[in-house]
Protein backbone atom coordinates (compact mmCIF):
# COMPACT_ATOMS: atom_id res chain seq x y z
CA UNK A 1 0.00 0.00 0.00
CA UNK A 2 1.04 3.42 -1.03
CA UNK A 3 2.54 4.82 2.31
CA UNK A 4 1.06 8.68 1.25
CA UNK A 5 -1.96 7.42 0.54
CA UNK A 6 -2.50 5.76 4.19
CA UNK A 7 -1.12 9.13 5.73
CA UNK A 8 -3.99 10.83 4.15
CA UNK A 9 -6.25 8.37 4.84
CA UNK A 10 -5.07 8.52 8.39
CA UNK A 11 -4.93 12.46 8.43
CA UNK A 12 -9.30 12.11 6.93
CA UNK A 13 -10.13 9.57 9.60
CA UNK A 14 -8.67 11.38 12.49
CA UNK A 15 -9.94 14.55 11.50
CA UNK A 16 -13.59 13.69 10.97
CA UNK A 17 -13.33 12.19 14.54
CA UNK A 18 -12.26 15.03 16.06
CA UNK A 19 -14.92 17.15 14.61
CA UNK A 20 -17.87 14.14 15.72
CA UNK A 21 -16.20 14.30 19.12
CA UNK A 22 -16.25 17.83 20.13
CA UNK A 23 -20.00 18.17 18.59
CA UNK A 24 -20.50 15.42 20.50
CA UNK A 25 -18.78 16.62 23.60
CA UNK A 26 -20.47 19.94 23.52
CA UNK A 27 -23.91 20.23 21.90
CA UNK A 28 -24.80 16.52 21.56
CA UNK A 29 -24.16 14.90 25.24
CA UNK A 30 -25.14 17.96 27.16
CA UNK A 31 -28.65 18.26 25.23
CA UNK A 32 -29.06 14.38 26.45
CA UNK A 33 -29.88 16.50 29.84
CA UNK A 34 -33.26 17.67 28.09
CA UNK A 35 -34.27 14.88 26.53
CA UNK A 36 -37.86 13.49 27.37
CA UNK A 37 -37.84 11.07 30.64
CA UNK A 38 -40.49 9.53 29.73
CA UNK A 39 -39.08 8.35 26.41
CA UNK A 40 -35.57 8.30 27.29
CA UNK A 41 -34.42 4.89 27.44
CA UNK A 42 -35.40 4.19 23.76
CA UNK A 43 -33.33 7.84 23.06
CA UNK A 44 -30.66 6.60 24.56
CA UNK A 45 -30.85 3.22 22.89
CA UNK A 46 -31.44 4.95 19.39
CA UNK A 47 -28.24 7.42 20.11
CA UNK A 48 -26.44 4.29 20.32
CA UNK A 49 -27.08 2.45 17.75
CA UNK A 50 -27.03 5.88 15.42
CA UNK A 51 -23.89 7.17 16.09
CA UNK A 52 -21.96 3.71 15.43
CA UNK A 53 -23.13 3.74 12.20
CA UNK A 54 -21.70 7.35 11.66
CA UNK A 55 -18.58 6.99 14.22
CA UNK A 56 -17.57 2.63 14.36
CA UNK A 57 -16.70 2.80 10.21
CA UNK A 58 -14.19 5.95 10.92
CA UNK A 59 -12.64 4.76 14.17
CA UNK A 60 -11.90 1.59 12.14
CA UNK A 61 -10.23 2.90 9.50
CA UNK A 62 -8.20 5.31 11.40
CA UNK A 63 -7.24 2.40 14.05
CA UNK A 64 -6.28 0.52 11.24
CA UNK A 65 -3.86 3.54 9.48
CA UNK A 66 -2.60 4.00 13.07
CA UNK A 67 -1.45 0.38 13.29
CA UNK A 68 0.01 0.49 9.53
CA UNK A 69 2.05 3.44 10.23
CA UNK A 70 3.32 2.12 13.32
CA UNK A 71 4.15 -1.80 11.77
CA UNK A 72 5.67 -0.45 8.47
CA UNK A 73 7.53 2.02 9.88
CA UNK A 74 6.21 4.48 7.18
CA UNK A 75 9.38 7.19 6.14
CA UNK A 76 6.51 9.91 5.85
CA UNK A 77 5.68 9.75 9.83
CA UNK A 78 8.62 9.65 12.60
CA UNK A 79 8.32 6.23 14.49
CA UNK A 80 7.39 7.88 17.63
CA UNK A 81 5.11 10.26 16.27
CA UNK A 82 3.29 7.07 15.14
CA UNK A 83 3.66 5.04 18.16
CA UNK A 84 2.47 8.13 19.70
CA UNK A 85 -0.67 8.47 17.85
CA UNK A 86 -0.76 4.51 18.31
CA UNK A 87 -0.93 5.48 21.98
CA UNK A 88 -3.39 8.03 22.12
CA UNK A 89 -5.93 6.09 19.80
CA UNK A 90 -5.43 3.30 22.56
CA UNK A 91 -6.47 5.63 25.51
CA UNK A 92 -9.33 6.87 23.02
CA UNK A 93 -10.51 3.23 22.71
CA UNK A 94 -10.08 1.93 26.47
CA UNK A 95 -11.72 4.72 27.53
CA UNK A 96 -14.73 4.19 25.08
CA UNK A 97 -14.68 0.83 25.99
CA UNK A 98 -14.22 0.68 29.59
CA UNK A 99 -16.39 3.95 30.59
CA UNK A 100 -18.46 5.80 27.73
CA UNK A 101 -19.94 2.56 26.73
CA UNK A 102 -20.98 1.50 30.56
CA UNK A 103 -22.12 5.05 30.66
CA UNK A 104 -24.49 4.73 28.28
CA UNK A 105 -25.24 1.43 28.94
CA UNK A 106 -26.51 2.92 32.52
CA UNK A 107 -28.37 5.39 30.57
CA UNK A 108 -30.32 3.36 27.99
CA UNK A 109 -32.41 1.98 31.01
CA UNK A 110 -33.66 5.20 31.72
CA UNK A 111 -31.83 9.27 32.37
CA UNK A 112 -29.44 8.85 35.48
CA UNK A 113 -28.34 12.41 36.23
CA UNK A 114 -25.04 10.77 37.95
CA UNK A 115 -24.46 8.70 34.62
CA UNK A 116 -24.94 11.76 32.32
CA UNK A 117 -22.76 13.92 34.20
CA UNK A 118 -19.90 11.18 34.16
CA UNK A 119 -20.16 10.76 30.50
CA UNK A 120 -20.11 14.62 29.90
CA UNK A 121 -16.91 14.69 32.37
CA UNK A 122 -15.04 11.69 31.11
CA UNK A 123 -15.86 12.26 27.30
CA UNK A 124 -12.93 15.18 28.15
CA UNK A 125 -10.56 12.22 27.65
CA UNK A 126 -11.42 11.26 24.00
CA UNK A 127 -12.44 14.45 23.14
CA UNK A 128 -8.39 16.02 23.96
CA UNK A 129 -6.44 12.71 22.50
CA UNK A 130 -8.29 12.97 19.44
CA UNK A 131 -7.40 16.59 19.30
CA UNK A 132 -3.96 16.05 20.09
CA UNK A 133 -3.72 13.34 17.69
CA UNK A 134 -5.17 15.84 14.56
CA UNK A 135 -2.37 18.11 15.68
CA UNK A 136 0.15 15.51 15.62
CA UNK A 137 -1.58 14.12 12.29
CA UNK A 138 -1.67 17.86 10.42
CA UNK A 139 2.26 18.59 11.40
CA UNK A 140 2.90 14.64 10.07
CA UNK A 141 0.70 15.30 6.50
CA UNK A 142 2.74 18.91 6.37
CA UNK A 143 6.07 17.54 6.72
CA UNK A 144 5.00 14.51 4.23
CA UNK A 145 3.84 17.34 1.69
CA UNK A 146 7.21 19.32 2.29
CA UNK A 147 9.10 16.10 1.56
CA UNK A 148 10.82 16.29 5.23
CA UNK A 149 11.90 13.32 6.51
Amino acid sequence: MNPATVVVVHVAATLFMTGAIWMVQVVHYPLFAYADRATYAAFADAHGRLITLIVGPAMLVELGAAVWLVATRSPLLPRGWAVTGLVLLLVIWACTALVSVPLHGQLARGYDARAHAALVATNWIRTIAWTARSGLVLVALARALSGVR
